[in-house]
């Protein structure tokens, strides 16, 4: 089974944080500045996203990086929600801000 982030975890966090060239007798590495996350998924899990990343052509990484974004951004919006209703701001219902925008059809 593949795990994301596995194949510079033997570096160290260290070497994958910053910019540096490791030099060999054979060759030169330049590693990124992305930090490696190795995260463990349920066979279902995975067989989904390697079949989606199969299919578009893009990376397991770029499909989990934007899930974990979304997600991200999901929750701050949800908290913001939160805080706003624990200050007691005004709120409106849905059917009234539709109204107001113009989009009551």
């Amino acid at each position: 089974m593949n795990h994301l982030g596995t194949s510079l975890s033997c570096l160290g966090p260290e070497l994958t944080r910053q910019p540096e060239r490791l030099n060999s007798d054979r060759h030169s590495v330049m590693l990124n500045m992305f930090n490696m996350l190795g995260i463990r998924l349920e066979p279902e899990l995975e067989e989904k996203l390697d079949s989606l990343a199969k299919e578009t052509g893009r990376s397991k990484s770029y499909y989990a990086r934007e899930a974990i974004r979304q997600y991200l951004e999901d929750r701050e919006d949800y908290l913001k929600g939160i805080a706003a209703l624990e200050r007691r701001e005004p709120t409106i219902t849905l059917e009234e801000l539709e109204r107001r925008l113009g989009l009551d059809d």
